[in-house]
């Protein structure tokens, strides 16, 4: 159906003349009438009769307006959906208790007039910079492990969070009295990450860390959900896991669960946001612009003497 003569109806309609409603639109009364006899073709009815007044709407155009207005609303919802601007900015935030999420919220209550889809793609790198540039999404937060030059050349990335881990144990662990461990201090524990997807570079981060320190890092298991995950923990005197230190976890009272640094050297894992060069959504300027200017680098802390951080080699 075409739109341009519905909205002509609706003109019409409402105005009770040709004249009118040609002014209202900016056309000549000529292209009214031929919009009108256009569409009464097509829907096969009259929808107009002529008076001594002007037009008046028959039965069929009564019962037609209702619809009409309707279908000029839809489209302008549906032109608003994908209005740089309009619709909402999209972006995966891989999961939703990691930092990215957390400091994504930050970015919200700051501008809560930035309409934001957040979603959790649950994907590796290549496989999220495939839909950014797709454009099934407009950003992704993900740890960058090939050069700049080697990415598709619309894809632009800027490290954003450096994200220090922290070692998660029930009250009975060994170490679930001490304020800081080190890597060292892992070896021979055993650090329990099960559903770790092979070929992600999370994966790999840990494969490298693993290798770096001499650490037991059991990726293997089924996953039964962080609720599970935590449940084993508490109750266990020999598991751990590795969380970052801006990751959001929630747990019972009753679990008594320690969340103890990891320093000297402090494990970092880098997190960049990646988007695409043309896309014309204001909001994405403003996020790219939020978590530049936050970012800060970890580098060790100047009060703890010998403080060191450990980098993967692909950084």
């Amino acid at each position: 159906m075409d739109l341009d003569a519905v909205r002509t109806f609706v003109a019409a309609a409402d105005a009770g003349q040709f004249q009118d409603a040609a002014a209202a639109l900016a056309i000549t009364q000529q292209a009214v009438s031929k919009r009108i006899a256009a569409l009464e073709r097509d829907l096969e009815v009259r929808l107009f009769t002529r008076t001594a007044r002007g037009i008046q709407l028959t039965i069929d155009g009564q019962a037609f307006l209702p619809h009409a207005r309707e279908l000029l609303r839809v489209e302008k919802r549906a032109d608003a959906s994908v209005r740089p601007g309009r619709r909402a900015l999209r972006v995966d935030v891989v999961n939703r208790r990691i930092a990215a999420a957390v400091l994504l919220h930050d970015f919200y209550r700051l501008h809560p007039e930035i309409d934001l889809d957040v979603v959790t793609l649950d994907i590796g790198v290549a496989a999220a910079i495939a839909e950014v540039e797709a454009g099934t999404i407009d950003a992704t937060f993900h740890a960058v492990t090939v050069p700049a030059a080697h990415l598709p050349r619309p894809i632009r990335t800027t490290r954003v969070i450096d994200e220090p881990h922290q070692l998660l144990v029930g009250p009975r662990h060994p170490l679930a009295g001490a304020a800081a461990v080190t890597p060292a201090q892992l070896a021979g524990h055993r650090i329990w990450m099960p559903g770790m997807a092979p070929g992600t570079e999370w994966a790999a981060y840990y494969v490298e860390l693993a290798a770096a320190f001499g650490l037991t890092i059991d990726m293997v298991g089924p996953v039964f959900g962080n609720e599970a995950l935590l449940a084993e923990i508490a109750d266990s005197a020999e598991l751990a896991t590795l969380v970052g230190e801006g990751s959001r976890y929630l747990w019972p009272d009753s679990y008594d669960l320690r969340r103890i640094p990891v320093r000297n050297p402090a494990p970092i894992y880098p997190m960049s946001l990646i988007w695409h060069a043309d896309n014309p959504h204001p909001g994405l300027a403003e996020l790219s612009d939020y978590f530049r200017t936050r970012f800060r680098p970890h580098r060790p802390d100047a009060e703890t003497p010998g403080s060191t951080v450990w980098l993967p080699d692909w950084q």
